[in-house]
């Protein structure tokens, strides 16, 4: 998979803090840090993508927990 940072990712990376960016470094997966390793993408370019990652994990979960709560409640009785 060669996936390339989106221009709005990219922004936001350049926002961060030093602070931010190393923890977003931190939870990088193994292939975003060999694709870094190898000098195939910047620094830059892997936080971009990490963020982008993230935001796309938040908003599945968010619609995971929407679905979960329009499920009727159920009482186990013991």
């Amino acid at each position: 998979m060669k996936r390339t940072p989106a221009e709005e990712y990219v922004e936001k990376a350049k926002l961060l803090t030093k602070e931010e960016t190393e923890r977003l470094m931190s939870r990088i997966r193994a292939k975003l840090m060999r694709r870094l390793e190898d000098k195939k993408l910047s620094d830059l370019e892997v936080v971009a993508i990490q963020l982008e990652i993230e935001d796309e994990d938040l908003n599945e979960w968010r619609e995971k927990m929407a679905e979960i709560s329009k499920k009727p409640k159920t009482k186990k009785s013991d």
